[in-house]
């Protein structure tokens, strides 16, 4: 276990037991690294600590979502290394610290995401060419690849992988390509798969909805205020069907999602706006913009990944140099809590314990 160090931040509140934690990534290429800091009970953020990776990441921002995740039982945290074709688990200690389990090759080159569901975890790599590839997570934290489970992808420039809430689908998105794959693991193999073109230019983060919604932002072409977010319908058998295509969101940049427990809303950060948008989810899994800028972050500093606490409650997001946190509240509407400096530039992915 490594503790490079602890950084007491200006400002913050200082405790002994904190509540929980929020786990990001380095990405150096001189030595990969997450980076956590401890969480309070009343959201802020104070103290934060190294641990390396073993790996090497590509010293600028991964444009993807979910370069970091944890596992189903919480005892594990898993970080792609995309400059040395990596995968680390980490044992989460009772006090948050992290140590090394393992670390595997990630069976193709430059793993940008992973996804997790019970024991399977899938690593998303960005290639050339690029890739996905199966594993099964040891109670001791080693990865044993699943035979069979490697599959070459349509698209050649992916940005996440994700499992479905059944744990049945895996879904892809590739933001060059425009284009959504989909693919059915049961039974320990891969045994379906299907290719959509995508509602809009760009996509990119998503996230899930109760009832197999399908949340995905879209950055468009990179014309100012051209993101949106598109909604969709995922079936079994690697079946997708289209609620809402392309609701704009007046803003530049959008590209990460991050939904509700409850479905009611999904929020999408857009980097080159430095804000993020609030969406309503309907019944039927339709979108509509509930404020295109419910949150604003610092001027140029371009919000990235995002995620919810568990109940709902609290909204943390990464940009350049630091990391946010708002409350959001039952109507959507957001309030800044908390703002942590000082971070080192480029930093990727986001999880919350």
């Amino acid at each position: 276990m490594l503790r490079a160090f602890w950084i007491p931040l200006a400002g913050a509140t200082v405790f002994a037991a904190p509540p929980g934690a929020v786990y990001t990534m380095t990405n150096w290429a001189s030595g990969n690294a997450v980076v956590e800091i401890g969480r309070a009970a009343d959201g802020t953020l104070g103290g934060v600590q190294f641990f390396a990776t073993g790996g090497a990441g590509t010293e600028v921002p991964l444009d993807s979502q979910s370069s970091l995740a944890i596992s189903s039982d919480g005892r594990f945290l898993l970080a792609v290394n995309a400059g040395s074709h990596t995968v680390s688990v980490l044992a989460i200690l009772p006090d948050g610290a992290l140590r090394t389990a393992s670390i595997a090759q990630s069976r193709g080159f430059t793993p940008v995401s992973v996804a997790v569901h019970g024991d399977v975890v899938f690593v998303l790599n960005a290639g050339p060419p690029a890739n996905l590839a199966g594993f099964r997570l040891e109670s001791g934290g080693s990865l044993t690849p699943i035979p069979g489970a490697t599959q070459i992808l349509a698209g050649a420039s992916p940005v996440q992988i994700g499992f479905d809430p059944s744990g049945t689908e895996l879904v892809v998105t590739d933001k060059g390509s425009n284009l959504i794959e989909v693919f059915t693991f049961v039974n320990n193999r891969l045994a379906g798969k299907t290719v959509h073109p995508a509602a809009a230019a760009g996509p990119s983060g998503f996230g899930f909805a109760p009832g197999g919604r399908l949340i995905v932002a879209q950055a468009g072409l990179g014309a100012p205020d051209s993101g949106s977010v598109s909604s969709y319908q995922l079936g079994s058998n690697a079946r997708l069907g289209l609620l809402s295509r392309n609701v704009p969101t007046s803003q530049t940049g959008t590209g990460w999602v991050a939904v509700t427990p409850g479905g009611r809303f999904a929020f999408a950060s857009n980097a080159g706006s430095s804000s993020i948008t609030c969406l309503a989810i309907a019944d039927d899994g339709t979108l509509q913009v509930n404020a295109a800028a419910a949150g604003l972050t610092l001027p140029g500093s371009s919000p990235a990944d995002l995620a919810l606490t568990p109940d709902g409650g609290l909204l943390y997001g990464v940009a350049s140099g630091s990391l946010f946190g708002f409350s959001a509240g039952a109507d959507g509407r957001l309030t800044p809590v908390t703002l942590t400096g000082g971070l080192p530039p480029g930093l990727s992915g986001l999880v919350i314990r």
